[in-house]
Formats: C-alpha cells, structure tokens, sequence
C-alpha cells in the first residue's frame, strides 16, 4: 500500500503521542513506541487509524 504521506512526519508524531504517554504512567506505551520505531510505512498507517489519526494531515 503505496500513498503520498510524509511518513517521517507521522512517524516522529507518532513517536511523540506514544512517549507522552508512557511518561504520563501508560506503561504499555513502552511497547508502541518501540513498534513505531521499526514499523514499515504500511504498519505505520495501521497504527496510526488504529489511534484514530487524521491522515490527510499527512498527505503531501
């Protein structure tokens, strides 16, 4: 699944969403965080409707 979404940007937002809230005591978030880390594009847009987040933000 190939789109035109600047994925460094969702990447790092995603990055900043799941740290907030592991330093706000979700420990799970751990866990996403490192999975965002190493995620392909396509996971990375799973992950991200998963968290319900608006996508077009991303388009270029």
């Amino acid at each position: 699944m190939s789109r035109d979404i600047d994925y460094k940007n969702l990447r790092s937002d995603l990055e900043n969403y799941y740290g907030t809230a592991m330093f706000s005591g979700a420990g799970i978030a751990m866990s996403d965080l490192s999975k965002v880390d190493r995620a392909s594009e396509d996971k990375l847009i799973e992950i991200a409707k998963r968290e319900k987040i608006d996508l077009s933000k991303y388009e270029k």
